[in-house]
């Protein structure tokens, strides 16, 4: 549906609505079933429609399909060991389990480095929140539960290994999406007057 500046009030409404209504769900809380393979292809196409000075795209995904999470398990359990070579069986096994949580996984990786014409990395990474962002509350739309995660795995060694991270790209966020199990109640949100001043 294209929309313009004279789209009806409650059109407006309605965007303001999924808007302020997602929450962030902890992996933990999202069950099966998750997104479709053309659902996943919608979300993506939102995430396409972030602002993007110079059309250089400062932002890729990777998914994590069921198949490949031991991988990415594997790779959070060496992570871990090589922060604290003290860690228990249990802090390992934790460590493992994020990789099995959420029904759909994907990893958000910015792309930092050198690029034609020279966008300021900053600016990049607003783009790259955009993106997600948008992903996120089309997920929403459908009726889906999500949640970003992060952490010092993503800055491991064999992380960016796994995920064949070039120079200048860095993992910024897991995406986890699926059905919500159990929602806690809604988050209260910053009065604009709060963080809003002029000049």
């Amino acid at each position: 549906m294209v929309m313009n500046n004279d789209a009806p009030a409650e059109q407006a409404g309605w965007a303001l609505e999924w808007i302020t209504t997602r929450q962030n769900i902890s992996p933990r809380r999202l069950v099966d079933p998750g997104p479709s393979e053309d659902q996943v292809k919608l979300m993506f196409r939102a995430a396409a429609a972030a602002p993007d000075h110079g059309e250089i795209r400062p932002w890729r995904f990777v998914l994590v399909p069921s198949d490949k999470r031991e991988l990415l398990a594997n790779v959070f359990a060496q992570a871990l060991i090589e922060r604290d070579e003290n860690a228990t069986a249990e802090q390992i096994e934790k460590a493992r389990e994020k990789a099995f949580r959420a029904p759909f996984l994907a990893l958000a990786i910015a792309r930092l480095g050198s690029c034609e014409p020279n966008i300021d990395p900053l600016e990049r990474m607003v783009s790259m929140g955009a993106a997600v962002q948008n992903f996120l509350l089309y997920a929403h739309s459908l009726g889906f539960g999500s949640g970003l995660t992060s952490g010092q795995a993503l800055r491991s060694l064999p992380l960016r290994q796994l995920f064949q991270l070039s120079d200048g790209e860095q993992a910024v966020c897991c995406i986890n999406v699926g059905t919500v199990a159990k929602r806690r109640p809604a988050r209260l949100r910053p009065d604009g007057e709060s963080f809003v001043s002029s000049l």
